[in-house]
């Protein structure tokens, strides 16, 4: 089995913090999430996360005008160049500084930074060469505290930028003899953004009290005269004459009246009613002259100026509105929360939301695969369980019926139902057709769930308490509880199924794993004794064997009939751990302390996956017992024990800077308590960093990716499919064009094995649709079991993006009528690839029944139409029959608008 998995998407986390921006097209919007970055297509419906990470949490994102680059800037100043074709980094810079703000000129040659009350300006990569992409072109300075916010004009000759001193100044982004710096006030709080009108340089500037003020100023764009400003005059020496000094004088005056003005036009409140609502975020539309504005109670306005007229004013929640965005042509408007991690995109002419995404506002803790892998179902520590379609990367449901957090998640053995157990005592399912929670399952006295599970059949679903050491087992078609399972003499941690037999797995911190015969009401069939607690259970697929992880960091294997252990992996040395910033021990002494918390078995059962409270997940050989690869989740060094060593920056003669800021002594008395959450005076606040950790693992029933629920989110590992060039049993004589010669001869069969041994992608889609659909029997009739499965796995890879879906499916067919019997006796090693077919063909089918669905209904609305106008055209016509005589020019006027007007009847019946 493979194991080249590298990071292709990230879901559950939809925006964290920063801008949020649409791509040049308008189509797609770019999201940072933590220290990573998201594409949300809004035209294809999909979402894809860039396999980049910054060092910390990513706070800034400027794209390029032409959308082939973006700058990202983490909350420390460490900024990447990442392309966007490519998706990989092209150069690291590091500004020293938190930077508010980054922009590119319209004309793609520069772009601008804030860095403090600084503002700097640099030439754009990509348009020059240089070694180094980033070079500073020029310094501006003035504001008396931190800049929040640039804009530039259309010509990108000027820019304006607003500060949290209140003032605005315009400043020249090359030499222009008219202008150098202008100054702005007329605010009282801080500048949230200034806008230049469109191919004007009349200025528009907001403050966060909300207050509007508009600028108009005295010459255009092409009253900007470029070259350098004169240079001053000498001073005059005693000998010149009075006459040289008044001609002097009057040259002053003159370059003063050339030099532009602003004068300020009107003024405007947002805060009409007398309530102050902070505003937080504003963008404007310079083509449409519409600007939207975000508040700190949740509240977005929509006015168009300069008159100041309210579209619309919407609340959208009660957390505030970290950034807003106009996508290209003015028609959406994307508003970003960081406090519930949502992000909506609005229409604002339709009134209708084109995307509404919200992660768990708390950590997730548990997820679970459908049947067929195309959707992922988590649960998180807010009470939410979410939905997930791992195509497309959208929630699309989200069930709140819970009052406490989830301790587990499942999907029946059909796909149609999930169940979730949660810590407020109740286990709920919920149908997924009808999106509602259809049976509630409770316990005869209060329990809080910590552990949940379903037999294959979906008959039973059983849930493990934490407070009374007790299993609990109902019946889904009923709800009534059959059976309380007693024994474990503390909390039970894990319950897992066995596919093959009617047996249940309980693993509990008594230090036991006990196995129970349900069906048959045996009670306990085994106990396995264990050195340590047992914290998770697993079966193999085929139930033959069962892996316990234990809080002593150790996996072991054991056989479920006989009780006895068949092998053991040391995994303390591979889950890693860092060291926190208020940590007295060290990083290799807290590792002592670590464990696996989830496993899960691939679809072959060869190897087991295991993760656990540490960035690290590992991937273990079962038989061999070794470690075949470790994914590192993040490299955030946002979170905490990320870092293995102490940083010597951080450290003090009295130690650890974390460690000395909470004892601080002052004078000879005590320590200073700082209050909380008091930012000024003691600079104490209510800030800690969360820890990276993972809560649990899953194999896709696929086996082509795995998904992990994180502090991050939820991260799906699949394999790199970007390889073309894969032999497998390669001869020197195998040739594209020895393919294709075997291909004008007609030898079908002979060229799809010599395509499949080439084993490139375009070669083998090549020869499969060349052969003609009459051979297609004859053809698989003659293919190797071998070349049997590498088929059936490309044409489920063809089936999600061909065209020729008549024609796949004749082969899917045509290859398990032929070759079915002999797949179902190697059923364990070509299930992967069976589950993969399967879910390429359930979501061809969903789409192409959704599209019928439609289209049948327009139809039906059309024809519906067209008959009510012919009846009512009938009428008219007998009405006028009853009146009595026409002329004959009348009548020949009639006839020929009457066919006129059955023109759109009948072509809406066509």
């Amino acid at each position: 089995m493979k194991f080249s998995y590298k990071f292709s998407n990230l879901l559950g986390s939809v925006y964290r913090r920063g801008n949020v921006s649409f791509t040049p097209d308008g189509n797609s919007i770019i999201s940072p999430v933590g220290n990573r970055v998201s594409i949300f297509d809004l035209k294809n419906n999909k979402s894809e996360t860039l396999p980049v990470e910054a060092q910390m949490n990513i706070v800034c994102v400027a794209q390029s005008p032409d959308g082939s680059t973006a700058i990202l800037v983490d909350e420390a100043g460490a900024a990447l160049l990442v392309s966007l074709v490519s998706k990989s980094v092209l150069h690291h810079y590091h500004f020293h500084k938190p930077v508010h703000t980054v922009k590119f000129s319209p004309d793609g040659r520069k772009f601008a930074v804030t860095r403090e009350n600084h503002t700097l300006v640099y030439h754009a990569p990509g348009k020059t060469h240089d070694f180094n992409p980033f070079r500073l072109y020029r310094s501006y300075h003035g504001p008396y505290d931190d800049a929040t916010c640039i804009d530039w004009t259309d010509d990108s000759r000027a820019f304006a930028v607003g500060s949290k001193d209140m003032n605005t100044r315009v400043h020249a982004a090359t030499a222009l003899q008219n202008l150098a710096v202008y100054s702005f006030g007329g605010h009282k709080d801080a500048i949230v953004g200034c806008f230049f009108e469109h191919k004007s340089l009349d200025l528009y500037t907001i403050s966060r009290d909300g207050t509007l003020v508009i600028w108009e100023c005295d010459t255009d764009l092409d009253g900007l005269v470029p070259g350098s400003a004169r240079p001053k005059k000498e001073k005059e020496t005693e000998e010149k004459v009075k006459d040289d000094s008044e001609e002097s004088e009057e040259e002053e005056d003159k370059d003063k009246q050339e030099k532009i003005l602003y004068k300020k036009v009107s003024k405007h409140y947002f805060n009409k009613e007398g309530d102050f609502n902070t505003l937080t975020s504003c963008d404007y539309h310079k083509r449409t002259h519409f600007l939207v504005t975000g508040f700190a109670s949740g509240i977005f306005h929509l006015h168009e100026l300069p008159d100041f007229n309210l579209i619309h004013s919407l609340s959208i929640s009660d957390q505030r509105i970290a950034s807003v965005s106009f996508n290209s042509t003015g028609d959406w408007i994307a508003l970003a929360c960081s406090g519930l991690g949502q992000l909506l995109v609005w229409e604002w002419q339709s009134e209708s939301y084109v995307l509404k995404q919200q992660g768990h506002f708390n950590n997730m803790s548990s997820l679970a695969y459908s049947p067929d892998g195309q959707y992922i179902v988590t649960g998180g520590e807010d009470g939410k369980v979410k939905v997930w379609n791992t195509g497309s990367g959208f929630c699309f449901v989200t069930f709140t019926e819970h009052t406490a957090a989830i301790a587990g998640t499942i999907f029946t053995s059909n796909g149609h139902v999930v169940i979730s157990a949660s810590l407020d005592g109740t286990a709920r399912a919920f149908d997924l057709h009808r999106y509602r929670n259809f049976r509630t399952f409770t316990s005869p006295r209060p329990a809080q769930f910590s552990c949940l599970a379903v037999d294959h059949s979906g008959d039973l679903v059983c849930c493990g308490a934490q407070d009374m050491f007790e299993i609990f087992v109902w019946s889904m078609q009923t709800g009534r509880l059959l059976e309380v399972l007693a024994g474990h003499e503390g909390p039970v941690a894990s319950l897992s199924f066995s596919p093959a037999d009617a047996i249940l797995a309980s693993a509990s911190w008594d230090k036991t794993v006990r196995v129970w015969d349900i069906f048959e009401r045996k009670g306990c069939r085994e106990t396995l004794q264990l050195g340590s607690d047992a914290l998770a259970v697993t079966f193999r697929p085929d139930g033959k064997e069962v892996a316990i992880a234990m809080l002593s960091g150790e996996i072991q294997f054991w056989d479920p009939h006989n009780a006895t252990q068949t092998g053991s992996i040391e995994g303390r040395h591979d889950l890693g751990a860092g060291r926190k910033e208020t940590d007295k021990i060290t990083a290799k002494t807290s590792a002592a302390g670590k464990s696996f918390s989830s496993l899960c078995y691939t679809a072959d059962g060869t190897c087991i996956l295991a993760g656990g409270r540490s960035k690290n997940i590992c991937i273990y050989h079962v038989a061999e017992q070794l470690l075949i690869k470790k994914f590192e989740i993040s490299c955030n060094l946002s979170f905490d024990a990320m870092e293995e060593y102490l940083d010597r920056r951080k450290m003090t003669e009295w130690g650890s800077l974390a460690l000395v800021d909470e004892g601080q002594e002052e004078g000879e008395g005590g320590t200073a308590i700082s209050l909380p959450g008091v930012r000024k005076g003691d600079m104490a606040s209510r800030h800690w960093k969360p820890e990276v950790r993972v809560s649990c693992v899953q194999f896709s029933p696929t086996g082509r990716a795995f998904a992990t629920t994180t502090t991050e989110g939820l991260m799906v590992y699949s394999l790199d499919n970007s390889l073309t060039f894969d032999p497998f049993d390669l001869d020197m004589d195998i040739t594209p064009a020895t393919i294709r010669r075997m291909l004008g001869r007609k030898e079908y069969a002979t060229a799809l094995m010599m395509s499949f041994r080439l084993n490139e992608g375009a070669v083998i889609q090549e020869v499969v649709e060349t052969i003609p659909h009459t051979e297609v029997s004859h053809v698989s009739q003659t293919l190797p079991d071998t070349y049997v499965d590498r088929m059936l796995l490309f044409v489920a890879s063809q089936l999600e993006t061909s065209r020729h879906l008549e024609f796949y499916l004749t082969w899917c067919q045509t290859l398990l009528m032929l070759h079915g019997q002999r797949l179902k006796n190697r059923s364990m090693s070509v299930l992967a690839m069976l589950r993969a077919l399967q879910k390429s063909v359930t979501r061809r089918y969903e789409d192409i029944s959704k599209l019928c669905d439609s289209n049948r209904y327009s139809l039906q609305y059309i024809l519906s139409v067209a008959q009510q106008d012919g009846s009512r055209k009938r009428k008219a016509g007998g009405e006028e029959e009853e009146e009595g005589e026409m002329e004959e020019l009348g009548e020949e006027d009639s006839s020929v608008q009457m066919s006129e007007d059955d023109l759109p009847m009948k072509s809406h019946h066509i």
